[in-house]
């Protein structure tokens, strides 16, 4: 297995970290890459961490990828140039997106023209923006893990957190990786119902809290502020554009893969992307089982992610690349 790591400048004032692995004895020429791109608050390490095992990034390598992994503006080892600090979810989707695909494709190893994108919760949403204002994309599929599109359901605790677009746009946050170290085992104990909306503490090792924490970084305020505004509406409106309108029309093809007991994104709506797609290759999976829950993380670091995750994932890349 091999990783190189690339910072690539997005022309707004930063450069944006990516890391690029393959497998040379694995590698299958002709596949496009795969671009994960990570949700909100978080960055693009736990694809390369499992507690228990290959990590995502490793899975899809050994399947035959050349897997990417990227960090947009304010995530992981991505650097403030002169940028502002100040950005919202159309400069994520659409400039640092469109940084990061033009990237991987100009330095990848396979000479594929377009790429595959896998966009965890918020990343998923990305994709179905940068789709739907970048008429000349080179997106070729999605896979969205838990990506909310229209607000179908939100959960109580969700929708109390952004119930005031006003409020949430002025708190700044920070020390959220540190709090989310020390409070994760401490949930785990005493309030696993709490925690249940994000994780399953029985199949996830909380014991691994610091390790997993690495992934997360501070809410920006801003983008709070278009989180809110769009649960409150329901439906996202990106640059004046309705973006599942404008998605629906792109004909991309599309794997939303949910899990049954997710409360960050709900099943109702995760599922929702797949229902107003008008691809003529997609798929809807529901993970988890009425005796074994699985929650938003769990798609990342569960002990069931590489059976129940990893390995439908690598199949449905591996079909869409044998259609095109």
């Amino acid at each position: 297995m091999e990783t190189v790591a690339h910072l690539v400048d997005n022309r707004a004032g930063w450069l944006l970290s990516l890391h690029q692995t393959w497998d040379p004895a694995r590698l299958v020429k002709g596949r496009r890459p795969v671009l994960i791109v990570p949700g909100y608050g978080m960055n693009s390490f736990v694809f390369s961490y499992h507690p228990h095992g290959v990590s995502m990034e490793g899975y899809l390598a050994q399947a035959g990828f050349e897997v990417w992994r990227c960090d947009l503006r304010g995530q992981g080892a991505s650097a403030r140039r002169g940028g502002s600090v100040d950005y919202s979810l159309a400069d994520l989707a659409v400039t640092d997106l469109r940084t990061a695909v033009d990237a991987a494709l100009e330095r990848s190893r396979t000479g594929a023209d377009r790429a595959s994108l896998v966009g965890a919760s918020l990343g998923g949403t990305l994709a179905f923006i940068h789709v739907a204002l970048v008429a000349d994309h080179r997106i070729g599929a999605i896979l969205a893990l838990g990506s909310p599109l229209r607000w179908e359901s939100v959960h109580p605790v969700i929708r109390f957190a952004f119930a005031s677009p006003t409020l949430v746009g002025l708190v700044r946050l920070r020390g959220t990786r540190r709090l989310a170290e020390r409070g994760l085992p401490l949930l785990a104990r005493f309030s696993p119902w709490l925690l249940s909306i994000y994780m399953n503490a029985e199949i996830t090792d909380t014991s691994a809290a610091r390790e997993m924490a690495r992934t997360v970084e501070n809410p920006h305020r801003l983008v709070n502020r278009e989180i809110a505004r769009w649960i409150r509406d329901r439906d996202l409106v990106v640059r004046g554009v309705d973006v599942a309108s404008a998605f629906a029309r792109s004909k991309v093809p599309l794997f939303c893969l949910t899990a049954n007991r997710d409360g960050i994104v709900p099943r109702r709506t995760a599922s929702f992307p797949y229902h107003c797609s008008t691809a003529s290759q997609k798929r809807l999976l529901v993970v988890g089982t009425r005796d074994i829950a699985m929650a938003h993380a769990d798609l990342f670091v569960s002990n069931q992610a590489h059976e129940r995750v990893f390995a439908p994932m690598a199949d449905w890349l591996a079909e869409v690349d044998a259609a095109h």
